[in-house]
Parts: structure tokens; sequence; C-alpha cells
């Protein structure tokens, strides 16, 4: 009975994963390969041409989407390493507070958080209305409903997840470790080079996955910050689901999305090198 107990134990976790999370993917697959509409119903006919049709339409958003994921996830790691880095090392006792700072925001709802980004980069709004009233900016400047508002709201909303498990991998660096480097004669950019980055990569390969992932499949900041030109694949999927209720179409996106940020991800850790990672998150 003992050798079952961890099987029993996983058993509602496995039961949750397969009731919501593999009969949905495996119903998304069927309505993507069938054909009619709403009022005539969809029946099943495997029309592969679904996706062909799908990827031929909206491939420009596709692309935005991708672009747009990446660029901000670059950003957030550039913005995120640093804070992470001297949350770990630098903050000493205070460490749950700069944490707690750090996720104050999910306080509030997403959405919200989009929407007052909103008002922020308006034309008139609290910000840019004030500068261009003391004559800073030009009357025609804006930010608003553009690439830059875009990014910038993911890189809002999303810079946490990057930051968190880079500060949970920086925080188990042993800092004997450090200091055997410079007891070397490492400089202190050469053990970070050779040291604390190499033992970081766990850190930095989940908060990459945590971000580029919902980052490109995000339809909010495109919706609230962006224009007609910023449309990313996630509001075309909404659209198709929620507006046209041309069901077949969205999932045919849905799954053709999720199959690029695969292989996207499996270059990534290949790239990086998993065995390197897990390596160095099992010491």
């Amino acid at each position: 009975m003992k050798r079952w107990a961890p099987y029993w134990l996983a058993l509602p976790g496995w039961m949750w994963l397969g009731i919501f999370l593999v009969v949905p993917i495996v119903a998304m697959a069927s309505v993507s390969l069938q054909t009619g509409n709403l009022l005539d119903g969809f029946v099943q006919t495997f029309s592969v041409s679904n996706y062909t049709d799908a990827i031929g339409k909206y491939s420009t958003q596709l692309v935005r989407s991708l672009v747009y994921g990446g660029v901000a996830t670059v950003i957030m790691l550039l913005l995120g390493y640093p804070v992470a880095y001297w949350i770990a090392f630098k903050a000493g006792s205070r460490k749950s507070m700069y944490l707690f700072l750090l996720l104050l925001p999910f306080f509030v709802s997403f959405v919200l958080r989009t929407i007052s980004w909103g008002f922020l980069l308006a034309d008139d709004g609290i910000l840019f209305g004030t500068l261009k009233g003391w004559g800073l900016l030009p009357e025609n400047f804006h930010v608003l409903a553009t690439t830059v508002a875009v990014i910038g709201g993911l890189v809002y909303n999303f810079l946490p997840f990057m930051i968190l498990p880079i500060y949970v991998a920086l925080e188990r660096v042993d800092p004997r470790v450090i200091e055997a480097a410079y007891d070397l004669y490492a400089s202190r950019f050469d053990a970070f080079r050779r040291v604390v980055l190499p033992l970081s990569l766990p850190g930095v390969f989940a908060g990459v996955l945590m971000t580029f992932v919902p980052a490109t499949a995000d339809p909010v900041n495109a919706a609230v910050l962006g224009g007609t030109g910023n449309t990313m694949i996630g509001n075309i999927i909404q659209t198709e689901y929620l507006v046209n209720s041309n069901y077949p179409t969205a999932s045919a996106l849905s799954f053709t999305l999720m199959a690029v940020l695969l292989v996207g991800i499996f270059i990534y850790a290949r790239a990086l090198g998993t065995e390197n990672v897990l390596e160095a998150a099992a010491r």
C-alpha cells in the first residue's frame, strides 16, 4: 500500500490536468479541422485548409506578435537581471520588503493596470498633457497607439515574472563560491561571468519562458495601448472566437501559435544548453 501512496497523492493533480488541459486541447484540435458556421453547425471534415488559410490571412499578426514578445522579453531580461541581482546580494534584511513591492501591482487586476497605462500615456494625459502644457513636447507628440506603447505595456505587466525566477536562482548561489573566485584573483566581472551567471541560468531560462509565451499571446496590451497597426495574434483569436464565431479558424490559429512557441522554446533550450541548466539547478 505504501508503494502506491505517491501515485494516490498525485492522482488529483493528474486528474485536474487531464480534465482542464488535455480535454480542452483535444476538443480544440477537433474543432480546428471542422467546417461550417454557427447557424448550420460545424461538421468534422478534417479540413487542413483551415490552417493554411488562417496562416496565410494572419501571418502579419503572427510575426508581429513574435517580434513584440521577443523584444519585450529581451528588455525584461536587461531590466530584470540587475534588479534580481541587487535584491539577492545587496538588499540585506530588506529582501522581503522589496519582493513585496515587486508583487504589489498584482493586487490590482491585469486589465485595470493596463488601462491605467492608457490614461498615463494619453496625448492629453497626466504625463504628456502636462509636458505639452509646459512646452517641453510638441503638440503632435504621442506614444499611445504605437509599437512603443504596446511593448512598454508588455514589459510593465510581465517584468516580475522575469525577476522572480532569476532572484530565486541567484539566492541559491553560495557566497563562498564567489569569494573563492576572488581568492583566485578573478575580477568582479570575471567572477560574475564565470560563476554567478552560469549558476543563474536556470532562473534566466525560466524567466524567459514565463515572459515570452504570455507576452506573445497577450491580447490586452495591444487592444488597450495599441492601434489598428499593432494588432497581435491574440486579438485575432479573440475576435474570431467571440465576435465572428469562427471557431475552426480561431482553433487553428491557437494551435499554430502553440506550435510556433514550442518550436521556439525547443530551439532556445538547445541553444542555451538544457543539460547545463539542469546541472546548475541541481547544485
